[in-house]
């Protein structure tokens, strides 16, 4: 995050790419933040809802419930 959002999008990209995380809800929380931060509202929205199809916690789920909340408010 030192040189911003775009850098660290690449590394979770190529990360992704393997498929060996996808299961992972946190690494699909992580994408949905970075493409958020870098304005690219309808990815991140997909990438949330990838995260919260897969997230069993209860306090991550209300965490990424609200942020895709915030995210569908915007396209408003």
């Amino acid at each position: 995050m030192v040189e911003g959002p775009r850098p660290a999008l690449a590394l979770i990209d190529k990360l992704a790419a393997t498929g060996q995380l996808d299961s992972y809800h946190l690494l699909h929380a992580t994408r949905a933040d970075l493409l958020r931060r870098l304005g690219m509202s309808a990815d991140a929205t997909a990438s949330y809802g990838r995260a919260l199809a897969l997230v069993s916690n209860v306090s991550e789920r209300r965490f990424l419930e609200r942020r895709l909340r915030e995210m569908q408010a915007s396209k408003a």
